[in-house]
């Protein structure tokens, strides 16, 4: 089923899932904070634009944003131009924006009272994975709602999944950074030692990824990491961002984050002799020298 959706916030992750959306066959309604985006997307795509996220948002079944944090999201969704102001009552905002889970649960309270909906999902794959239409989604919100939004939410996602009520999708991508960013350390550990052990690193990669220390970042980014690449969609600046919101949500749950701190100061480290735009895979630059 083709529906009449707006996507607001056209950055390296918005801009091809938009692009996405109208290639499904959706109508799409852009909004930009940088109009020559929004032009620049018209051009590429033949959708409409507009003016403010309210005027986005009119007569829309589902409006997805996305965009770069808990203050973003808040200058979008809220006020008289917001998305809030123009989405019809029935209809759904899909928030993509990694944001804090407090942020999401006050999103959804206001949907309820307008007579809308929401769902929180970030989402997972960088932006490879939102070129190529394969990012997965954690969505926080009501089942009915997320069977409603998924099947156009897959025109830009191999894989969606509903987690909880609202703000677990918030929580779900908490977990996906702690986990990422602790297997990125290991990997640039691993590979630094088989540098130095003189081993064939290609050789090594295309071996060991075939066994238990196989992941994403190995098949992805273990090649780049040893050529001191890191020209790639997910930059440091982004994941201290994202690590920031963790950390904040669990002191709230006492849990233990005392080796994903440790990691946050290495990024520290790297923005610091300007690698603040080098994909995180850059942890491997701190030792690989």
């Amino acid at each position: 089923m083709y529906m009449k959706v707006a996507f607001i916030g056209l950055g390296v992750m918005g801009y091809p899932m938009a692009g996405h959306l109208k290639n499904a066959g959706h109508q799409v309604c852009v909004y930009n904070r940088n109009n020559d985006k929004a032009l620049a997307w018209q051009k590429e795509f033949e959708g409409d634009i507009a003016s403010t996220p309210a005027l986005a948002a009119k007569d829309c079944d589902i409006v997805f944003a996305c965009v770069g944090n808990d203050d973003d999201v808040r200058q979008i969704a809220l006020g008289d131009d917001g998305i809030f102001a123009g989405l019809a009552k029935g209809s759904i905002f899909v928030d993509h924006t990694t944001a804090s889970a407090e942020l999401a649960i006050e999103l959804g309270e206001i949907a309820d009272k307008n007579g809308q909906f929401f769902l929180d999902a970030p989402v997972s794959g960088g932006q490879a994975g939102a070129e190529n239409g394969v990012l997965t989604v954690m969505v926080g919100g009501d089942d009915a709602v997320f069977t409603k939004a998924e099947p156009v939410m897959a025109a830009f996602a191999r894989f969606s999944q509903i987690m909880g009520p609202v703000g677990s999708g918030q929580l779900a991508k908490m977990v996906n950074q702690i986990c990422f960013v602790n297997t990125v350390q290991g990997l640039a550990e691993g590979l630094n030692f088989a540098k130095k052990a003189g081993l064939d690193t290609d050789k090594l990669l295309d071996t060991i990824g075939k066994g238990a220390a196989g992941s994403w970042q190995m098949d992805n980014r273990g090649k780049t990491m040893c050529a001191g690449e890191f020209d790639f969609g997910f930059a440091v600046d982004w994941v201290r961002k994202d690590l920031a919101i963790a950390f904040k949500e669990a002191e709230k749950l006492g849990a233990d984050l005392t080796i994903t701190k440790q990691l946050d100061g290495y990024y520290q480290e790297i923005q610091a002799n300007g690698g603040s735009r080098w994909d995180t895979s850059s942890l491997i630059s701190r030792i690989d020298k």
